[in-house]
This record gives structure tokens, C-alpha cells and sequence, in this order.
């Protein structure tokens, strides 16, 4: 297979750009993936699958398995069965579930920075503009319905339940003592999955930039967070359906990621490419204005998934907080390094985009089992997702589905092994192959389905595309009246 690296290999590969290269540089000579490369990749990531096998089935002590105080399935605990624990550790676990939502508002600071930076100077205010919406209508929504209906207690069917506005009593103790959760109050309970629920129409501005009317995107994030987010959610941590079956998932590769990913690729599928991206010539590289921006938007992001991770374990105890932050960075790691020398192998550079995509895309594979998954199996699920993330933009972008930030590759691809890897390595014999695959594929099928619907009736109504003259202008002078930058000679 030949493949021109001005015209597909040199594209902004899941979340970035080829730094390495620029509009102004001349076309570089054909490059061959030999078959044989191929081969060497694929039999690279089954001897990690094979090994983390080993691994997880050879990590039979119980002792190395870390035990989580609180069920985090289970935000709701009755008071007839709460433990009693003391007023200062009951305050220490809901001070640290508090900082955890903190750094998960932080990650919205990295997605704005990091697709920011991945996308035309024209088109900056509008993709700031965007992330401002997301968290606060997000957070809006799901105090007004989202919560009570993701979280509700013995109201639901398994499938779906009703919210409502999520405000109690603050001198009732059943809200604001152990007796409602020895993690939290119910305030802090709630602030953190807010933080949780924003962030999956985040993922899907990124992979409809540069060409999506603001109207109508800010219409689709409310509905999206404020109504979809929270069906899927219930399934598993509100207690519904694919919870009772034994289905797991920490911290979100499917629940968050997944759902976002697969939302993303129904919307793009429906929006259709950027002008210019796939030409009669070949596929022509739209770079991202500042690389820069973009590696402060991954750190950020890695900031932000010690609370996203860290928080999930939802208490302060001290040994699991501790496991999951390592096994958060070295899934992390196991990515970038993994992504990197794939980069060096099939594009002949150690480029740094991909060792950003590698990181994220660690980061989203480790989340589904940082908690149940040993140190040396946390970097083989990073490596793996580093793998798949580079071969997954590769293909998406030869089958001409234009995603300018790679968010169904690191999200939707990703989140999906991530949960799966969770069958394989956990040390929980509970967590089974069988029920990962279904769970993850459901939340995927459901959040492509109903983002799909949605995105068409609202293009049937008021259209989903701006005009070729607004895009080549760019969003920001188009539905802003103001560029993001102003340059004077």
C-alpha cells in the first residue's frame, strides 16, 4: 500500500499535527508501508496482549490487589448501611472528592487549548467560544435533570429514569454527613460528575471544527450532556442494567470516552469533511496553528486525569489513590512511548505529535480498570492503545472521515479497548471478557445512534454546515465578528 506523506501521513494525526512539517515545505517523496512493517506492528502489539495475559492471570495474590474503601458504583449508599467512619476522615474524603472535581474543570481548560491549537488561527474564538458553552450549559443541565436521572436511586427501570432538579437541604445530615456516602456529601457528589458529564460534547467539538455552525452545536451539546449522557450513565454507575450484569468501568473509557468518540464520529459522518481536506489529488494536510498550545493542552489533560482517575476512587483512602495515580501515568507513559517508536517505524520521524497522541490515548485506555489492573499491566494497555490510536487515524482519514483533532480515535477507539482490556487483566475474576465487550459496545451503539438522530433532525431543521465562504473566512470573523489574534507590522 502507498501512501504520499503530503497526503495522508502528514495530517493532524489523532491530536496534533506533524510538527516537523509546514505549509511551506515542499512535498516530500513517496513513502512505501511495506507490508512487512505492518507485520512487525501487529505482531508487537499481540506479544503485549500475550504477555499482559501472562501477567494478570500470574497476579493471583490477593495482596497486590489494591481494596477500595467505597464501592464507586454505588454513590447512593443507604444510611442503615453506611460504616461509621470519623467526622475528620469523612471530611478529609469529601475535601479530596471536591479537588478531583477541581482537576477535572482544569481538563476543560486542556481541551480548549489543545483543539485550539490544532485548528486554523481563524477559527480560535470559535472553538474557545464552544468549550465556554459546553461547561456551563453542561453543568446547568445536569443540575436541572442529568443527575437525578443518571443517579436515581430505586426511580429507574435499568434502562432509563427520570430526573429532576438536584438541590436538598443543606442541614439535612442525610445529604451532608456519612450518612449519605462515606466519600462525600451530596453536594460533592454532584459537582463531581458534572465535571464527568461536560466532558463528552467536548470531545465531540473537536472532531467537528473548523465547519459546524455554533447555533446549532450549542443546541446538540445540550441535549447531548443534559439528556444522552445520563441514560448510558445509568446503566452502569446509576445502578442500571449492564451494572447488575457485572460490567465494569472505573473511571469512563466507555462511559465518558466511548460515549463521546462514537458520538463524534456520527456527527462528522453527517457533516462531512472540511473543505479542501480530500481532493482529486490526494488527502491535503490542514495543519493546526501552534504546537505549543496543543502540548500545554495534553498536560493539562494528564493534570486533570489524576482527579478524573484519582477522584473515582471516591474517598480519600490513601493506598487506592496512591495505586490509581501510578497506574494513571504509566498507562500514560506505555502510550506515548509506544506511539512514539510507532511513529519512528512507519513515518521515519519521532514526532511529537504522536507522542501526544500516545499520552491521551493512554490515558483513555488505563481509565475503565486503573483501579483493578497491576503497575506492569497498565503500561501494556498504554502501549497497546498507542498502537491503535496511530493505526486508527491512519485509516479513518483513508476512508475520508475528517476528524482535524483525531477524537474518535483516541476517545471512541480507545475508550472501547480500554474497557475491554479490563475482561483481560483485572485482577477481579468477576470482571469478565464477555460483559466488557457488551457493555462497551452498547454505550458506543447508543451514543452513535442517538447523537446521529439528533445531528440529522437538526440539520433537517436549521442546517449543521456553515457556508464555503464563512469556512474559508474562517468562524471566527463569520459567527464571532472577532479573529482570536491581531497582528501588526
Amino acid at each position: 500500500m502507498m501512501l504520499n506523506i503530503t497526503d495522508c501521513v502528514c495530517k493532524q494525526i489523532a491530536y496534533g499535527s506533524l510538527n516537523q512539517l509546514s505549509q511551506k515545505h515542499k512535498p516530500r517523496k513517496t513513502m512505501i508501508i511495506t507490508a512487512r512493517t505492518w507485520l512487525w506492528l501487529t505482531m508487537a502489539a499481540l506479544l503485549m496482549i500475550s504477555v499482559g495475559t501472562t501477567i494478570a492471570q500470574d497476579a493471583a495474590e490477593p495482596a497486590k490487589a489494591p481494596e477500595a474503601v467505597i464501592a464507586t458504583e454505588a454513590p447512593d449508599a443507604p444510611a442503615e448501611e453506611a460504616a461509621t467512619i470519623s467526622e475528620e476522615m469523612f471530611t478529609i474524603n469529601n475535601l479530596w472528592i471536591c479537588i478531583a472535581a477541581a482537576l477535572v474543570f482544569i481538563m476543560h481548560l486542556g481541551f480548549a487549548t489543545l483543539e485550539s491549537g490544532l485548528t486554523q488561527s481563524k477559527n480560535t474564538v470559535n472553538i474557545l467560544f464552544k468549550n465556554v458553552w459546553i461547561i456551563t450549559s453542561g453543568i446547568l443541565l445536569y443540575a436541572f435533570w442529568g443527575f437525578n436521572s443518571m443517579y436515581p436511586g430505586d426511580g429507574g427501570n435499568g434502562i432509563f429514569a427520570i430526573g429532576s432538579w438536584f438541590g436538598g437541604d443543606l442541614n439535612d445530615p442525610k445529604l451532608t454527613t456519612s450518612e449519605y456516602n462515606e466519600g462525600y456529601t451530596w453536594w460533592g457528589d454532584f459537582i463531581f460528575q458534572a465535571m464527568f458529564a461536560a466532558t463528552a460534547a467536548t470531545i465531540v467539538s473537536g472532531a467537528v471544527a473548523e465547519r459546524v455552525k455554533l447555533t446549532t452545536f450549542m443546541i446538540f451539546a445540550v441535549i447531548l450532556v443534559g439528556f444522552f449522557y445520563p441514560i448510558s450513565g445509568y446503566w452502569k454507575w446509576g445502578g442500571g442494567w449492564l451494572h447488575v450484569k457485572g460490567f465494569y468501568d472505573f473511571a469512563g473509557s466507555s462511559v465518558v470516552h466511548a460515549f463521546g468518540g462514537f458520538a463524534a464520529l456520527a456527527c462528522v459522518l453527517i457533516l462531512g469533511p472540511r473543505k479542501g481536506k480530500y481532493t482529486k489529488d490526494g488527502i491535503k494536510p490542514i495543519i493546526g496553528h501552534s504546537m505549543p498550545l496543543a502540548t500545554i493542552g495534553v498536560f493539562l489533560l494528564w493534570l486533570g486525569w489524576f482527579g478524573f482517575n484519582g477522584g473515582s476512587v471516591l474517598s480519600a483512602d490513601p493506598k487506592l489513590v496512591s495505586f490509581v495515580f501510578v497506574t494513571t501515568s504509566l498507562g500514560a507513559c506505555g502510550g506515548a512511548v509506544a506511539a512514539i517508536f510507532a511513529s519512528m517505524i512507519v513515518l521515519k520521524k519521532p514526532d511529537l505529535s504522536m507522542a501526544l497522541n500516545g499520552i491521551l490515548a493512554g490515558l483513555v485506555g488505563i481509565t475503565a480498570g486503573a483501579d483493578t489492573v497491576s503497575e506492569a499491566s497498565s503500561i501494556i494497555i498504554g502501549g497497546i492503545s498507542g498502537v491503535l490510536v496511530f493505526a486508527a487515524i491512519l485509516i479513518i482519514d483513508r476512508l475520508k472521515i475528517d476528524d482535524p483533532v483525531g477524537a474518535i480515535s483516541v476517545h471512541g477507539i480507545g475508550g472501547v479497548w480500554g474497557t475491554i482490556a479490563v475482561g483481560i487483566f483485572s485482577f477481579n475474576p468477576e470482571h469478565t471478557l464477555k460483559w466488557q465487550v457488551i457493555g462497551a459496545l452498547s454505550i458506543s451503539a447508543f451514543a452513535f445512534i442517538a447523537a446521529g438522530g439528533t445531528f440529522f433532525i437538526l440539520k433537517m431543521i436549521m442546517g449543521v454546515r456553515v457556508s464555503a465562504e464563512e469556512e474559508h473566512e474562517g468562524l471566527d470573523v463569520a459567527e464571532h465578528g472577532s479573529p482570536a489574534y491581531h497582528m501588526h507590522g
